[in-house]
């Protein structure tokens, strides 16, 4: 199919993304068309200096991404591995990334990021990277990443026109969001944790880096900050 065949089928076959909300389960389907478990969408951050990025949206867990942080996304952005359109993705295999720390490939593979593909999107001339992991090797496939390439370039498209181009406004990751939303419906802790399926010492974590995210000194301005920003 030609890159142009390919755009117009992206735009035809995917419903719109105006919402962060939308952009993940966006990014959620298109997990189970490729065979990934985990996603995340991210952009190197200048601002705040050499190997710092901003995550626009993400499923990993807080611990996988307080374990691997920032540096260490950054280390895999760096590496060569991203693929543009029309390539093939190069997988990074947890066990023997040369360009990682041993602290790097450890918090992978502890949390399930045996086999990983990142690709490299434009839209609208902003360049954001995707990763792509599964808990086993050889389970994503290749031949399905290349052809949802586009997709994902045009739902990031509607998302900048929708967003007003704010990915880089340190946004939350899937999981600070629904801690967010529920604590903001009057869920406690503990009740926010039975509904996600975690503890309730993981719910404050993902409440304190929401905090720490929005700059907040507590949950309640955190909430309003999110609201007004649209992203609960």
């Amino acid at each position: 199919m030609t890159y142009a065949a390919t755009l117009v089928e992206s735009r035809t076959a995917t419903a719109p993304v105006t919402s962060r909300t939308g952009l993940a389960r966006f990014m959620r389907r298109i997990c189970s068309e490729i065979g990934a478990q985990r996603y995340m969408l991210v952009q190197p951050s200048v601002e705040r200096g050499p190997k710092s990025v901003s995550i626009i949206t993400s499923n990993w867990i807080f611990d996988a991404l307080e374990d691997l942080g920032s540096e260490g996304i950054a280390r895999i952005l760096e590496s060569g591995i991203a693929a543009g359109a029309g390539m093939r993705s190069r997988a990074l295999l947890a066990a023997g990334a040369s360009f990682l720390t041993t602290e790097d490939r450890r918090a992978l593979r502890d949390h399930g990021h045996i086999e990983t593909h990142c690709r490299r999107l434009v839209a609208d001339g902003t360049t954001v990277y995707a990763l792509f992991s599964s808990e086993t090797s050889g389970e994503i496939d290749g031949d399905a990443l290349s052809r949802i390439h586009m997709k994902c370039c045009y739902a990031l498209v509607q998302f900048f026109a929708a967003t007003g181009g704010r990915a880089s406004a340190d946004p939350l990751s899937e999981r600070e969001r629904e801690c967010l939303m529920w604590v903001s419906e009057g869920k406690t802790t503990d009740e926010v944790a039975l509904i996600l399926g975690v503890s309730s010492n993981t719910v404050n974590s993902y409440i304190a880096h929401a905090i720490q995210k929005f700059g907040a000194s507590n949950r309640a301005m955190a909430i309003a900050t999110a609201i007004r920003s649209g992203i609960i």
